[in-house]
């Protein structure tokens, strides 16, 4: 069941809601910047029970975030509202994909008392903060250079009108690919990636990478101790590297790390069997 749901500040979300309401657990899907729900899609359709995935405002077919919403932390409180009206009680497992793990750690520190209902979390290719200043893998030069290119890309970007950021997303699958993809990327994932960046909104998107860089919230891990987590991570992710996946695990001594070599950001897309595989396990029985 697809419906638009509408945020305390009047923002309308896409949602995507299957298998059935009486499920004992929700397992939810969080997608990363710039993506959508639809990059769940490989994984979503091998999970049992009750699944329930949405657009981040700005982002797909939910509204454009509204000017200073455009927030890791308004996500946390779009989800726990989201939790509130549609699944207000029984069990919920939270997965989250790069800046939707960012949004879980941000729901344990914006709304705690939400996790007592909360039975596993799954963080796939993401940080809790130092992310300002990446490199990208490149040479200190290389990297300063491709960084200014992108603040000067984004302030062009930010002053967009028409809905989707490209009209020709094709145009952006080589650097894409480069980006987000390990060894080997498909070229339909790379091309479903592309259309995801084309729905995402200008002016949203901009403002998200703004919150991606302030993110910090490595204290805010200490809140999910006594869940059981999952850390997973790819090799040749340029986004979110190796390193801050095993702070992750550092802060998280009871949650298992799996690295997947070769793979990169997008390990929905990339290792989708793997990623299902556990979260099913931390699912009760």
């Amino acid at each position: 069941m697809e419906f638009r749901f509408t945020t305390a500040d009047g923002t309308a979300l896409r949602v995507v809601d299957t298998g059935p309401r009486d499920a004992g657990t929700t397992t939810v899907l969080l997608h990363g910047w710039t993506l959508d729900h639809t990059s769940w899609d490989l994984v979503a359709a091998g999970l049992p029970g009750r699944v329930l995935r949405y657009d981040h405002r700005g982002h797909g077919a939910s509204a454009p975030a509204p000017p200073g919403s455009a927030t890791i932390a308004q996500c946390a409180d779009d989800l726990a509202e989201l939790l509130a009206d549609r699944v207000p009680s029984g069990r919920v497992l939270l997965a989250g994909h790069s800046m939707g793990g960012m949004t879980v750690m941000a729901l344990a520190e914006r709304h705690p008392e939400l996790l007592d209902r909360v039975v596993g979390v799954v963080l796939v290719a993401t940080s809790c903060g130092e992310l300002a200043g990446g490199t990208l893998g490149l040479p200190g030069a290389v990297a300063r250079a491709v960084l200014a290119g992108e603040k000067a890309a984004n302030r062009r970007i930010a002053e967009l009108r028409r809905p989707h950021l490209m009209r020709r997303p094709g145009l952006a699958r080589p650097g894409l690919r480069w980006l987000l993809f390990g060894r080997d990327a498909d070229r339909r994932h790379v091309a479903r990636t592309a259309a995801m960046v084309g729905r995402c909104h200008p002016a949203s998107m901009v403002a998200f990478r703004d919150s991606l860089d302030e993110h910090d919230r490595r204290k805010a891990l200490a809140e999910l101790a006594g869940i059981p987590c999952v850390v997973l991570a790819g090799t040749e992710d340029r986004l979110t590297p190796l390193a801050h996946a095993r702070v992750l695990a550092d802060e998280l001594p009871h949650a298992e790390l799996a690295i997947y070599p070769g793979a990169g950001h997008m390990l929905p897309l990339e290792r989708p069997a793997a990623v299902t595989t556990h979260i099913t396990r931390l699912l009760p029985s």
